[in-house]
This record gives structure tokens, C-alpha cells and sequence, in this order.
């Protein structure tokens, strides 16, 4: 038997009326229930079976008293991942755990950056990110994707003092190259700038590309990864997340407030049980799961561009998330940094009213990540629910032409 059909993909499960964000609070953002949505990042495919077995076992025990992170079974789990699926040898004393990336990201700038100072990140970015920085009081300095030399500019300003990496990238899907990552390390440490690295998507890089954790490239410069098993295996709602922090007194500080200021002595112990068992038994469905999911988005590709060949559209290098640019087809064109429209093309909104009101899709806006004319679109689901999302973005992209 092979190793995808071992699992099963095809099967929707109904998530409606499960206090379900991406289903049941459509209408928070979109205005309108009953929405199909392909909107948050989180799969519509029930974890791995291995996960599901370790955590039965557990609430079988019945005991779900306080708990601690800092045992080898986590500790080993994490350093069998890392040596199994990058070959790398992560030193484990550096680690540390939060209750999510965004937590963590957010004690990180605090203890790293005062009120006022800039934080460099790339664009389009990850609009948690812009919340975690704008809301701390920091100044949020975007780059364009893959210019060098605008980073470079922006590390060297004086008041620089974060660069937020998000590796592979969201939302674009793009998967940093080694030289990429040591020519970025090289400019933070030249700058005196720490690096916090996102590594939250590593885990789903598709075949031809390949992650390279931060913990090969910081040195001896300040940086931490902030990262969990919860994005590729489909458990965020457990909580929990993990990192590694280069510098001993930072991370000491790291868990000092954790621990005292946050109050966070004790971790979720599903968390702890999901991570160890996807970590030690569940390679194969997450390869069955990219495998899928990579089927998903050729599918997205041969039917936008058998619609729009001018979009010439390819799938992601990383996740589950389509980053679909629409500007060729004069969608965002004469728009505004808003999102507003212009007389050279079809603004935004006049899309989005498309999809949502006679379309009934829910499509995530480029504008929401800093770039009008594109959307992100969720392939983490059933094949036939990924065929009715995209033949509505086509008839909906037709009718605003």
C-alpha cells in the first residue's frame, strides 16, 4: 500500500458548529454567513491518526494535572524531527516553549526593541505580524521580497533593531536558499540587528525545495526560531509552540518572563502529546498530506491558467496557501496601498463583493497583507471543496473583467 493511501484526504468533515474560526466566524470578516471559506490557515483535514491515538491515550490516563515542557521526551522529539527531517543537530538546551509563534514573537520584541524602535520584515508580510508590532508600539519597516539592498538599507538604520523573517514565507510560499539565509545573517549581525525567525511553515516544503532552519545560520549573532508542530500537523487549536534562542541570557530571560510575568510555568499537555507524537510517528502522513495537498494546487494552476493564461500561475514552494496574482488581469490595477479601485482596472473590492455576494466564497484579500490585487487562498482541504473554491474565483474573476 502506498503511503497516501494509507490516509485519507477526500472525505469532508463537517467543521460547522465547532466553534470553527474559518467556517463559523466567516461573517467576523467577511460580513456574511454561510460562506465557503478558504481563508485562516489552519487544514479541514483531521490530524494524523498517530496524533490521535497518543492524545486518547492520554485523556485515558484521566489525570490532566500541571505539567513541564523541560523533559527529554519532548527535548528528543523536537532533536529526531530536526535530524530526520533537515539533517540538523539542534542543541537542545537552547530550546524553549510559549503557548503560540504570535506569544512568543511578542515577548521577543519586548525584551529585543523599546516603544518606537523599527522592525524590519518582508513584504507582502503576515498580518500577525503587523498586529504583534504596531500593537507593542514599534515601527513596522517592510522590504520587498528578495531586494537585498532595500534590507540591507533598513537594517542599517540606527533605531533597527528586529528583523522578523518568515521562513518558508507567508503568504507567498517562497523557501529561503542557504545563500539567501547566510547573505541575510550576514547583514543583521554587520547591523547589530537580532533576527526572529518564523519557521512555523518549515515542516510543509514541497518536493524540489528544501527548509533551512535558522539554528544553522545564526552564529553567534542575537536571533531566536519560533516555530510549532501545530501548522503541518493540524493542531492549533491544542496551543503550545516551541523555539530555539541562541544567546543563554536571552533565553534565560525569555523563560524568566514566560514563567513570572506571563504566568506560563505550565504548558498544555495535549500540546506536549501532539508534538511527540507527530514527531516521532507521523513522517508518513505529513508526506501524504503535502503529497495531496500539492495535487490541490496543480489543480488551482491548470485551471487558472486554462481561464487567464496570461496569469501564468505556479503553486507555492511551501504550504498550503495559494498566492494568486491577479494584476495581469487588471484586478488591483490603479489601486491604491487601501485597496481601492482606479479606472485602469478592477479594484478589489469590487472582486470581493463578486465572490462573497453571488459567488458565496471566502477568499482572503492581498490587501489585508499589504498587497492589493492578489489573494490567498486555502488548498489545505478536500479536492472537491478546492474545485468548487477555484471554478468560483474563476467565474467571479470573469465577471468583474
Amino acid at each position: 500500500m502506498s503511503t497516501s493511501a494509507r490516509y485519507d484526504f477526500d472525505t469532508v468533515i463537517d467543521r460547522r458548529g465547532t466553534w470553527c474560526v474559518q467556517w463559523d466566524g466567516v461573517a467576523d470578516r467577511f460580513g456574511v454567513d454561510g460562506l465557503l471559506p478558504f481563508t485562516i490557515s489552519d487544514m479541514d483535514f483531521a490530524t494524523a491518526p498517530e496524533v490521535l491515538t497518543a492524545l486518547r491515550a492520554r485523556l485515558d490516563h484521566g489525570v490532566l494535572g500541571y505539567t513541564t515542557w523541560q523533559q527529554d521526551d519532548f527535548r528528543s522529539a523536537v532533536a529526531h524531527w530536526y535530524a530526520t527531517r533537515y539533517g540538523t543537530e539542534v542543541d537542545t538546551g537552547r530550546l524553549v516553549y510559549g503557548p503560540s509563534v504570535l506569544s512568543q514573537l511578542s515577548q521577543l520584541l519586548q525584551m529585543w526593541t523599546a516603544e518606537g524602535d523599527g522592525v524590519v520584515v518582508h513584504t507582502p508580510t503576515y498580518d500577525g505580524f503587523r498586529k504583534a508590532v504596531t500593537g507593542l508600539g514599534r515601527e513596522l519597516r517592510g522590504v520587498p521580497l528578495g531586494d537585498a539592498e532595500a534590507l540591507e538599507r533598513e537594517l542599517a538604520r540606527a533605531d533597527a533593531k528586529v528583523f522578523v523573517l518568515c521562513s518558508p514565507h507567508n503568504p507567498t510560499g517562497r523557501v529561503w536558499t542557504e545563500d539567501e539565509l547566510r547573505e541575510m545573517g550576514t547583514l543583521a549581525r554587520r547591523h547589530g540587528v537580532a533576527v526572529i525567525s518564523d519557521e512555523i511553515h518549515a515542516d510543509f516544503v514541497h518536493d524540489g525545495y528544501r527548509h533551512v532552519p535558522w539554528t544553522r545560520i545564526g552564529g553567534d549573532g542575537r536571533w531566536a526560531v519560533i516555530t510549532s508542530g501545530s501548522k503541518a500537523f493540524n493542531f492549533p487549536a491544542l496551543t503550545g509552540s516551541y523555539g530555539f534562542i541562541g544567546d543563554p541570557a536571552d533565553r534565560a530571560e525569555f523563560l524568566r518572563r514566560m514563567e513570572t510575568a506571563e504566568g506560563l510555568a505550565s504548558p498544555a499537555v495535549l500540546s506536549l502529546t501532539a508534538h511527540i507524537a507527530a514527531y516521532r510517528d507521523g513522517a508518513a502522513w505529513l508526506d501524504a498530506a503535502r503529497s495531496y495537498v500539492a495535487g490541490n494546487l496543480a489543480l488551482i494552476a491548470e485551471r487558472l491558467n486554462g481561464a487567464f493564461p496570461e496569469l501564468a500561475w505556479q503553486p507555492p514552494q511551501a504550504g498550503y496557501l495559494a498566492w494568486i496574482d491577479l494584476r495581469p488581469l487588471g484586478v488591483g490595477a490603479g489601486a491604491g496601498t487601501d485597496g481601492g479601485g482606479g479606472v485602469d482596472g478592477v479594484d478589489d473590492e469590487a472582486l470581493q463583493r463578486v465572490l462573497i455576494e453571488r459567488e458565496k466564497v471566502a477568499i482572503m484579500p492581498g490587501a489585508v497583507y499589504g498587497a492589493p490585487g492578489f489573494l490567498r487562498l486555502n488548498a489545505g482541504c478536500p479536492r472537491s471543496k478546492v474545485v468548487a473554491g477555484v471554478e468560483a474565483l474563476v467565474r467571479g474573476v470573469g465577471g468583474v473583467r
